[in-house]
């Protein structure tokens, strides 16, 4: 039996859902009129000289007005993101919140040189980059046309982007964040044994129900992909395996 919007919306997990509440409340309002979009856009002379200090968060909540290319970003935005925060964060939603806060960080501190005006979908591409090289084994399909592992994902998206007459800086901008943060968290401490990133106790504090033991997560993590979302379009994925590793014998993702 099909799960009703109300207990999908409810099996969300935190950090997802109250990301993905706030993006499409931003922009009820933005359609309503009750808020323009002008006084969202990131725009650093606004924030350091007018003290608009919101933009900083807001820039990454608009994701433009209701329409297809909206739904295609909601799409890819509760995907991944709840596929990380479900498996390779299970029981750690403080960590992951740092991770995101960590990708916004660094956009931010790149926008100005970019003149770049809204960063969700970068923060968004910066989830598929993460996920897919943490999934390195699931075998993807693009339309049907070729298959690729998870960790060109980004690259695929990036290409199909530029083929639409898109700017790449949003993409790139997205991989660049994720790449950084992927190396600083889960590559470099295998590598020497010393952990750069550390969430900080008041992230801890604030999601301590949440919270597991600390430890560093294997590179393979379990995929649960029964998303049961009424985003999913018909034949997006057919990943049925327990783990990434099994993906390739049990079915092939496929992006549109």
């Amino acid at each position: 039996m099909a799960l009703s919007f109300e207990d999908w919306y409810k099996q969300i997990p935190i950090v997802t859902r109250g990301y993905l509440t706030l993006a499409v409340a931003t922009t009820l309002l933005c359609a309503l009129d009750v808020v323009s979009p002008f006084s969202l856009y990131f725009n650093w002379t606004a924030i350091v000289t007018k003290y608009e200090v919101w933009r900083l968060v807001t820039n990454f909540l608009f994701f433009g007005l209701f329409g297809l290319d909206y739904v295609f970003h909601m799409f890819f935005l509760v995907r991944y993101c709840r596929l990380l925060e479900e498996n390779t964060f299970r029981g750690r939603t403080a960590d992951f919140f740092f991770m995101l806060l960590f990708g916004a960080t660094l956009m931010t501190a790149c926008a100005p040189f970019l003149n770049v005006h809204f960063l969700g979908s970068s923060l968004t591409f910066m989830m598929v980059y993460v996920w897919g090289y943490l999934n390195e084994h699931v075998r993807m399909s693009f339309l049907g046309l070729f298959n690729f592992n998870a960790p060109y994902l980004p690259w695929v998206l990036l290409f199909f982007s530029l083929l639409l007459g898109a700017s790449p800086v949003m993409d790139l901008l997205g991989v660049g964040a994720g790449h950084i943060y992927y190396f600083l968290e889960f590559v470099y401490p295998r590598m020497r044994g010393i952990r750069l990133l550390k969430t900080p106790m008041v992230i801890k504090f604030l999601f301590e129900t949440q919270q597991a033991p600390e430890g560093l997560i294997p590179m393979g993590e379990p995929i649960n992909d029964a998303l049961n979302n009424p985003l999913d379009m018909a034949g997006q994925d057919n990943l049925q395996g327990d783990n990434a590793d099994d993906a390739p014998a049990a079915g092939e993702a496929q992006v549109h």
